[in-house]
Order: C-alpha cells, then structure tokens, then sequence
C-alpha cells in the first residue's frame, strides 16, 4: 500500500461532499421545508450534478436523520414533532454537559483560548438581542455550543452534537420570536464560561445541563401551546 507523502496537496472534496453540503444547507435555511418531496434526479437538476453524488449525499442525511428515502419515489424531509425536539434535547443535556467538564480540563492555555472564544460568542449573542437581531442571535448561539462541543477534545461529542444539532437548527430558528427569555441563555452560557476558565470540571458539567435542562423546559410547552407539531 501507498502512503501519500505529506507534501502532497491535500485532498479536495468530492461532488458528493459537495452535494452533500448543499442539500444540507437547503434543509437548515428551510428551502428544502418539512415534508418537501423530490426525487434524486430532480435534486441533481437543481445542483447541476449527476445523480450519483446526490445519492451518496443522500444516504449520509438519511443516516443523519435529516431526510427519508423513500423507493421509488425519492426523499422527504423529515419534520421533527415534541417528541423528537426532547428526545434532541435529552441528548445535548448529556454530551454538552461531559463537553463542558472536558474543555474545563484542558492545559492552561488552550483552555484559556477556548473560554475566550466561546465568550466572543456569548458576547455577539448579548449585543443581538439588544439590537433585536433574532437570526443573528441564534447564529452566535450555534457558534456557541459548536465551539464547545469541538473545544472539547472528544471527535464522537463532536460529531454526535453536529447530528442533534442540525437536526434542531430550523426548529430553533422558527421559535426564537416564541421564547421570551432569550436573555437568560447569556448568563447561563457565562456561567458557563467562566466554570470553563477556572478549570472547574464539576461547576461546567453542571452550568451546562441546567443551560439545557431550563431552555428544554421553556420550549416544550411553547410548542404544545402554539399547537406545533412538525417543525
């Protein structure tokens, strides 16, 4: 077997990561909505690929649980009901807490590092709000818990809180203007913070699933009250 030499230009992505990527994108902005049916070919029209990387791409968001295939008839995009946004929410209370007391046990200055990014990101999601910026709160929200989850030195959180993440991404977007506490996300996340930057492993843990534990409270009812069911 040939090793290639670490000289050697790295690899580009495929048309299929490329696919992949853009279909993905078109289910987190809500081009491609709840229950949008199309099939392989008519996907690979509107990228302006061939079948084959929309397939590829298309079993990778199936595993995902982002999209459905269906025989013979192509994907649907999957809605998420009550039961799935707790079951997400059950999972992130998990991982985002062991994340927390991972990162809060890095060296000194990585750590440090980390605390002041995921502080930049805490602070941008404070001046949202004042400006009334919803999107871009749940932007700098996103770029928060991301930041933590790869901070933390674990590829299987990561990768596990990508998944529960982009799953959740279009149903957090739809009910931002629906919560009305928006303000307590910023002192939990400097809790947070600053549990991470004292290298307070147990403090984080903890700051980081009442984080989860208190917005999963608040949205679950937003959502039977508002009769939501698929998002």
């Amino acid at each position: 077997m040939t090793l290639s030499r670490s000289s050697d230009p790295p690899s580009r992505p495929s048309r299929g990561d490329d696919a992949y990527a853009a279909i993905k994108e078109a289910i987190r902005d809500g081009t491609f909505a709840p229950g949008y049916q199309a099939s392989a070919q008519e996907i690979a029209l509107r990228l302006g690929v061939s079948r084959t990387p929309v397939h590829e791409a298309l079993l990778k968001l199936q595993e995902e649980g982002l999209v459905r295939i269906v025989p013979k008839r192509g994907i649907v995009i999957c809605a998420l009901a009550p039961d799935d946004v707790r079951e997400i929410y059950d999972v992130m209370i998990a991982i985002e807490g062991r994340a927390a007391e991972l990162a809060a046990g890095l060296p000194d200055e990585r750590r440090e590092k980390v605390a002041d990014s995921l502080a930049a990101a805490t602070d941008r999601m404070a001046e949202a709000l004042a400006a009334g910026d919803m999107r871009a709160w749940g932007v700098a929200d996103e770029a928060f818990h991301r930041g933590l989850a790869e901070a933390c030195g674990n590829g299987r959180i990561d990768r596990i809180a990508r998944t529960v993440a982009d799953q959740m991404h279009r149903a957090r977007m739809l009910t931002l203007n629906l919560r009305g506490n928006l303000a307590a996300s910023t002192a939990e996340h400097e809790a947070i913070v600053t549990a991470i930057r004292a290298g307070d492993g147990a403090a984080a843990d903890r700051a980081a699933r009442a984080h989860r534990q208190r917005t999963q409270a608040e949205l679950l009812p937003l959502l039977a009250a508002w009769g939501l069911k698929h998002l």
